[in-house]
């Protein structure tokens, strides 16, 4: 059974949560403070994190800073601060998806399944990694290589630049993007592929592999090795 821990200080959040989560076969256990979710997080088995932005010692964008400086754990941001900016904030940190409060929990439920289905969707290990000048990318690993060093990318970006090294040359629309990242239509806004491709984009430099269409959308725009 799959564990998401939920990092809230609204003790009355998780129990309830809890049960309603255990309806659709995850589990899910809580922490009240950063400091107590980093812990548990350190100490393994969790599968997806969802943290609340309004949290005492620090907020939930720092908390999302400090997992990703050594994890590429799939991330939640949950807030009643649903403003675009707020969301922005958080994909830029590394969050791979944004739920304002007050929420339905059938909606929580399916986003965080539709994050545990594009991690449990990696092909299987016998599939040769995709290798391109310059940058090879290794699904069964999600791991990348940029000119023989290692990049860091967030389960998002590695989905993203994998869905687009698949088919290298095709132009992917913005909505064709969303709909094959999130996987359910809900709350998709196109600002939010704008930003991960822009944060990929540095983490390829000095690689130029993601090239815009204007009114089109992106495409990878590297050569293609055989293997």
């Amino acid at each position: 059974m799959p564990r998401i821990l939920l990092i809230d200080d609204d003790e009355h959040l998780g129990p309830p949560l809890a049960q309603y989560f255990q309806r659709f076969g995850l589990a899910l256990e809580q922490a009240l403070t950063p400091g107590d979710g980093l812990a548990h997080l350190r100490r393994g088995g969790i599968d997806a994190a969802i943290l609340d932005v309004m949290l005492p010692e620090m907020d939930g964008f720092e908390l999302c800073r400090a997992i990703r400086q050594d994890s590429d754990l799939p991330v939640l941001m949950l807030t009643a601060r649903g403003e675009l900016t707020d969301r922005v904030v958080g994909l830029e940190l590394g969050a791979d998806d944004y739920l304002p409060k007050p929420f339905e929990p059938r909606e929580l439920v399916a986003r965080v399944q539709a994050i545990l289905r594009r991690r449990a969707a990696a092909p299987a290990a016998a599939e040769a990694p995709l290798r391109f000048d310059g940058l090879v990318i290794d699904a069964a690993t999600r791991s990348v290589q940029r000119l023989g060093q290692s990049v860091e990318l967030t389960s998002t970006e590695f989905d993203l630049l994998h869905l687009l090294a698949r088919a290298p040359g095709r132009v992917w629309s913005r909505d064709d993007i969303l709909a094959a990242l999130r996987g359910h239509d809900a709350d998709l806004y196109t600002r939010a592929v704008d930003i991960v491709v822009s944060r990929l984009r540095r983490k390829l430099e000095p690689l130029d592999a993601i090239k815009t269409l204007r009114n089109a959308g992106y495409t990878l725009a590297l050569q293609r090795l055989s293997s």
